[in-house]
């Protein structure tokens, strides 16, 4: 213990700590970081093909198309400014995460571009192809059994070798700027509108750390719109049974089997105030609402984009049975190449003891008559 030195009577004490050769590392840094998103363009706003008749409109954010393939290439740019500017990133020090795989392949291209190392700590069941990537951008993968034991893991590992622990599943909701500056939420709706239905009913999100949930719904209340939003939440996740009882200790004793999405605890990211409506989606669901999507409009895509494309057919289901219309939105997270053995392998799914039948068949009965199954 320390004891706090008394200042000497009419003596000011100045100690200067600026490093000029670090403040141009880290002028450069954020220039590279700024830089790779002026040279990026927008992301596609897909529509989902549903009858004329009914006058609603459903489209799909296609996330996928970001340098880094995925929705964590948004987050993982503001995160790594948010650090910067902080002063929390440091030349030579790896920056740590935890990660089911795309926000760690997308922190890794950016450690890669500012010139730090990169390490991310993942549940040992994360998909090869996402490892693969981490690794082909410069980032080392670094595993744990329990998909529990990731956050202290990750804080050890960054007091054992001097680096930042990025922790996004507390910062994901601060980093963004909500307000605007080019936010999926602003893209989302400066993309809409020349359409029939510029101001969408609803726009469904799926939670990993809750950060585009809390981007959406403040930037939602921000601008005044009357769009409400819903999160969809996998098997295996805490997020809807917190939300629901108010109990922000909530936790649940496995990891989720859809990846990028579902967390074992209320993450200090996610905002529930801020949203309108959850729902619980079965894993069987969010695989069938993939495939589905893949029928509709020719693109593989991840299991989270499952998990709210179902969320939001049961909401354009409710639309047709009131007979309103307008349009509704979701997100097309990241590409399903990244789980072919998984989500698009029926050995897998009888390895999990998913039986998808029942959810397809419900998708096919409301795309052919509107009716969504008791």
């Amino acid at each position: 213990m320390s004891t706090v030195q008394q200042t000497p009577s009419g003596v000011t004490l100045d100690v200067d700590h600026s490093d000029a050769a670090y403040r141009g590392w880290l002028k450069e840094a954020v220039r590279k970081v700024q830089a790779d998103a002026n040279r990026s363009a927008d992301t596609h706003l897909l529509r989902f093909p549903l009858p004329e008749r009914w006058g609603i409109d459903l489209y799909l954010k296609d996330e996928s198309t970001h340098p880094t393939g995925s929705l964590k290439h948004r987050l993982a740019r503001s995160l790594f400014l948010y650090g910067l500017c902080n002063g929390w990133i440091r030349p030579g020090r790896p920056v740590i995460e935890a990660s089911s795989g795309s926000t760690a392949v997308s922190e890794a291209y950016f450690a890669k571009l500012i010139g730090v190392p990169f390490i991310a700590v993942m549940p040992r069941t994360t998909s090869a192809e996402k490892c693969r990537l981490i690794e082909f951008h410069g980032g080392q993968c670094h595993f744990v059994d329990d998909s529990r034991k990731m956050y202290e893991e990750s804080a050890r590992l960054a007091v054992e070798t001097g680096g930042h622990y990025m922790d996004q599943f507390t910062y994901a909701e601060r980093a963004t700027d909500w307000r605007g500056n080019n936010n999926i939420a602003e893209s989302i709706f400066r993309q809409l509108e020349l359409e029939r239905f510029p101001e969408p009913a609803w726009i469904v999100a799926t939670a990993g750390t809750g950060g585009t949930s809390a981007t959406l719904a403040r930037y939602v209340h921000y601008m005044q719109h009357d769009t409400r939003i819903c999160v969809a939440d996998p098997e295996n996740s805490c997020f809807f049974e917190g939300w629901t009882t108010g109990d922000p200790d909530v936790t649940c004793g496995r990891g989720s089997r859809i990846e990028g999405i579902g967390r074992p605890r209320m993450e200090p990211s996610f905002v529930p105030g801020a949203i309108d409506r959850m729902m619980k989606v079965p894993d069987a669901a969010s695989v069938a609402a993939v495939r589905a999507l893949e029928q509709g409009i020719g693109r593989k895509a991840g299991g989270s984009t499952g998990t709210g494309l179902w969320s939001a057919l049961k909401i354009v289901a409710e639309m047709v049975a009131e007979g309103r219309k307008g349009s509704v939105v979701t997100l097309l997270c990241d590409p399903g190449d990244r789980y072919l053995d998984k989500y698009y392998s029926d050995a897998w799914l009888a390895e999990q003891g998913l039986d998808i039948a029942p959810y397809s068949a419900a998708i096919d009965q409301l795309l052919a008559t509107g009716v969504w199954p008791e």
